[in-house]
């Protein structure tokens, strides 16, 4: 009979369809480097609190940390046999340094040291997505900074709006970004909870030492219910959802850069390092990159509603459930990092086509707004400026004609409100800098939002 870490009240070995179906080494080993560092806190600990022997302690950490070297070398072998990362560990510690090794799991079960692990694994996680981000924003920044005075058609419903900065659009993904690092940053204090020492579900008898455990591993504080402490996966659910929420937002993005790397928009031309040709059409470029991430996006929703399917029927405390916590948590960590890796230099070193935004900015009708507001400064109902407009733009799109081409006699025909300024409010550059409230396209407000930008990015990057 197989020896298993827990066979002592069983007469028959696993089936071997069962010890394949159920083993998850093959994707938790990546919690091998949290797993030890875990264990070798609660080894000191129980020396510190008198359970083991100073010995016995030292020569558990020092076995410890010779498997560890033989795993960040490739010389250790993971087996299935051992059903996990946990099982694979104290096996080969109990083979180095002998029965001291099995009085490692004093005081522990697999199921708070579990969540410790990939507690441990979601603080990295989410340090190394936050400067994911930071380097996202940054890039977006550095385009503001160069675009300030590139003007393009704003869109509402895909349809010409208004006249908006090309740094104006490029500083609202950069607003997206910096609530996502906000999203992240309030998940790593809420992930800063240690669960060692709540045992199976129940808490344990020796007298451990969780202050220590807390201290050894870098965590706030400690657990407080040692039942949701061991069933607990918020955490997990709310990476996902941080996650899945910040891929949203890359998709966006990624969709306009689809968009406007179009013939029809031409308003820029992605660099060759983040595009691809087709097989059988020689004249194509493509934007794979972009659509990539825009595709990922899917895959991440669907590891966050596995996660919420998982857990919500699930009673207190552990199930073997939980399990299945760990592939999405994994698919969405990587997934994430990487798109957020190749956005940067995408956005980087792509070519900014500023005639064609401008050109674009003559279509559509884009000022018309300025006419009723114009009208409204001088008094007129808004809602009745907006029907004379209305009007003007009708006749103008029925004879082919853009509204700057009208005379002051033609606009006269629609309200007497109208004088010489008129025509004047128009303008492209009139239309954009009059958007002076707070938070507006003006270049002077866009400037201001930059500088505060690079202040924030200053602080997160310290």
């Amino acid at each position: 009979m197989k020896k298993k870490a827990w066979d002592g009240r069983f007469e028959k070995d696993l089936d071997k369809l069962a010890e394949e179906y159920s083993a998850s080494v093959s994707f938790d080993a990546r919690l091998a480097q949290y797993d030890i560092r875990g264990s070798i806190a609660h080894a000191r600990m129980l020396g510190h609190v008198g359970v083991l022997k100073p010995g016995e302690a030292r020569t558990i950490v020092a076995g410890l940390k010779s498997i560890a070297s033989d795993i960040e070398s490739g010389k250790f072998k993971f087996k299935a046999d051992y059903e996990d990362v946990h099982l694979n560990i104290e096996k080969a510690l109990i083979r180095r340094v002998g029965d001291v090794g099995g009085k490692l799991h004093t005081a522990r079960s697999r199921n708070d040291q579990v969540v410790l692990d990939v507690l441990m694994y979601l603080k990295e996680q989410i340090d190394e997505v936050q400067h994911g981000i930071l380097e996202l924003q940054t890039a977006l920044v550095e385009l503001a900074e160069k675009t300030l005075d590139v003007v393009l058609p704003g869109f509402t419903h895909l349809q010409h709006a208004q006249p908006v900065l090309l740094a104006h659009h490029f500083m609202a993904y950069f607003e997206m970004f910096q609530r996502d690092r906000n999203r992240f940053s309030e998940l790593r204090r809420r992930a800063d909870v240690m669960p060692l020492g709540s045992a199976a579900l129940a808490g344990t008898s020796f007298p451990i030492d969780r202050d220590f455990l807390a201290r050894e591993l870098g965590f706030a504080r400690v657990a407080e219910n040692s039942m949701d402490a061991v069933s607990d996966r918020d955490c997990v659910v709310e990476f996902c959802a941080a996650g899945a929420i910040c891929m949203m937002h890359v998709s966006r993005l990624a969709e306009e850069l689809v968009l406007w790397n179009t013939s029809e928009f031409g308003f820029i031309e992605l660099d060759d390092a983040f595009a691809t040709g087709s097989s059988i059409m020689p004249h194509k470029k493509n934007p794979d990159m972009a659509e990539l991430a825009r595709g990922k996006t899917g895959r991440v929703y669907g590891n966050l509603v596995a996660l919420l399917t998982i857990l919500k029927g699930l009673p207190l405390a552990y199930n073997r459930d939980l399990q299945e916590d760990k592939e999405p948590l994994f698919d969405t960590a990587d997934t994430l990092k990487r798109t957020l890796g190749v956005m940067a230099p995408m956005l980087r070193t792509l070519t900014i086509n500023s005639d064609r935004m401008e050109q674009a900015c003559s279509e559509g009708y884009l000022n018309a707004t300025e006419l009723a507001d114009y009208l409204a400064r001088k008094g007129v109902p808004f809602r009745k400026a907006h029907r004379i407009v209305g009007k003007i733009v009708l006749e103008c799109a029925t004879e082919g004609r853009a509204l700057q081409e009208l005379s002051l006699k033609e606009l006269r025909k629609y309200s007497n409100q109208f004088e010489e300024d008129a025509t004047a409010c128009l303008s492209l550059e009139f239309a954009v800098k009059n958007k002076q409230s707070y938070g507006g396209t003006a270049p002077a407000r866009v400037a201001q939002a930059i500088k505060k930008a690079r202040r924030a990015l200053g602080r997160a990057g310290s």
